[in-house]
């Protein structure tokens, strides 16, 4: 099978001392994992940095066998954000939420335009709140919708309105910009608050249920933002 495709560097892991096996997420193909002979070099290597865009030459030959990559620079984005540890977290933990939630070979073109669409979110000023909507489509691309309007309630205290969700006998409160997505300007510690919330979601919808442990690169995100 051969095919040429533009896609995103997703992950890598070393193969042999000159190679490695990558892992990219296509437009037409979806995700694909195969070996790039002479990643070491001085040529490929500098524009092997996960999250860049790159042009995919993509052949095998046997489909029951891991291919083989040639690839090309198409746009370097991730060096944009080398001095922005903050940043170059949320791409690692975003394309490793690409790696574990997404199907072999399965062509999906709204995850493929949602990975561009991350690296504009990155240079709003509002990147965290818009990077938090970001996971939530994702989830919702992969067929797990978190439809917290249809789901709290809303009160007031001391004339300040508030969102709750109500499981069982518990409560648990949602911070407002999740539900009045219009709200700028939110401090820090709601973000974080909004980031747990989903990544609670995350743990108990989807990965536990399908045996994937909890991925560290989200938790140095959000270590990382406090």
């Amino acid at each position: 099978m051969n095919w040429i495709d533009s896609g995103y560097l997703v992950s890598k892991n070393k193969y042999n001392e000159n190679s490695i096996i990558a892992e990219v997420y296509t437009k037409n193909h979806g995700k694909y994992s195969g070996i790039i002979f002479g990643a070491s070099s001085i040529k490929i290597k500098n524009y092997l940095q996960i999250g860049n865009s790159l042009h995919i030459n993509y052949s095998s030959k046997n489909e029951n066998k891991i291919g083989f990559f040639k690839v090309e620079i198409i746009k370097a984005l991730t060096p944009l954000y080398f001095d922005q540890s903050k940043k170059l977290m949320c791409i690692a933990s975003a394309m490793n939420l690409i790696k574990f939630l997404t199907v072999e070979a399965q062509e999906n073109i709204k995850i493929y335009d949602l990975i561009s669409k991350l690296f504009i979110i990155l240079n709003d000023k509002d990147w965290i709140k818009k990077y938090i909507f970001w996971e939530l489509e994702l989830f919702k691309f992969i067929g797990y919708d978190l439809e917290l309007k249809k789901m709290v309630k809303e009160v007031f205290i001391d004339d300040r309105k508030e969102y709750y969700v109500q499981f069982n006998e518990h409560k648990k409160k949602i911070p407002n910009f999740l539900i009045d997505d219009h709200l700028d300007n939110i401090d820090n510690q709601t973000l974080i608050q909004g980031l747990r919330l989903v990544g609670d979601f995350l743990e108990k919808t989807i990965l536990k249920p399908n045996n994937i442990n909890f991925p560290t690169s989200r938790l140095d995100f959000v270590n990382i933002l406090k």
